[in-house]
This record gives C-alpha cells, structure tokens and sequence, in this order.
C-alpha cells in the first residue's frame, strides 16, 4: 500500500492543485468522504463546502461549489465548478456565491419544477452554512 496518491484540483478558472496527498475530505452530494491511497474506484458529485487536503508537506483547504471528483486506487481528480482557497475567500467572495445561488432558487420557484426549486432551496441553504462554518 502506498502512503499517498495524485491529488488534482482544476476550476474552469485555474489549476488549484496537483500534488501527492495522504488524504483528501470531500463533500460529497451523498454525504462527506475520505479518499485515501488503495481508494476502491468511485466517481460522485460535489457539493458546496470545504475540500481538505492531507499532504506530506502540510494540510490546505479549498471552497468547493460543486463539480466532480473521480477517485481510483493510486489517484483522485476534482473537476470542480469554482474552487478558491479557504485562505483566499472573503466575506465577498461568499456574499456573491450566496448571491448567485439566491438568484437560481429565485429563477427556479418561477419556473415551476419542484424539483429544481428543491435542488436550488438545497444549494442556497449550503452557500449560507458554510459563511458559518468558515466563520464570515
């Protein structure tokens, strides 16, 4: 067994991460995991929080709004829709997350499906816990 794995984090904006890991948290659409070197093969959606990252060299974490992660024994890729370090966001970077997401939930509850009302209720409620849970 290896003691770690390729870790990748790439936004449409910019690569944020390409380095070997011993851990990685991800929030995950079903729920928060923990991939680790000899990970059993998985692909799951994202949704907004914060990616955690356990190196040799130290730990870091991302905001994550959403995307993909794909995991597999010796590597994890994250295609995420918006990743900025957690060192990085600011109170307005949140304010206009909560913002956009405010907007869908608004565009969602005029167009009718439920569903989707229900989808974008759901991301505006995560982009406003996680200004508490970073404290912002």
């Amino acid at each position: 067994m290896a003691n770690t794995m390729q870790f990748d984090l790439v936004s449409p904006e910019r690569s944020l991460a390409s380095l070997q890991a011993s851990a990685v948290q991800i929030p995950g659409a079903d729920g928060d995991m923990t991939a680790m070197p000899d990970h059993a093969p998985t692909i799951t959606t994202l949704r907004p929080g914060i990616l955690k990252v356990e190196a040799p060299e130290g730990s870091s974490e991302y905001l994550v709004t959403g995307g993909f992660a794909q995991i597999n024994g010796d590597a994890l890729s994250v295609l995420a829709e918006k990743a900025i370090p957690v060192d990085e966001v600011t109170r307005t970077h949140l304010d206009e997350l909560i913002a956009e997401a405010r907007a869908s939930h608004e565009a969602a509850k005029e167009n009718g499906e439920q569903t989707i009302v229900d989808e974008a209720a759901k991301l505006l409620a995560d982009m406003e816990a996680l200004g508490t849970h970073m404290s912002l």
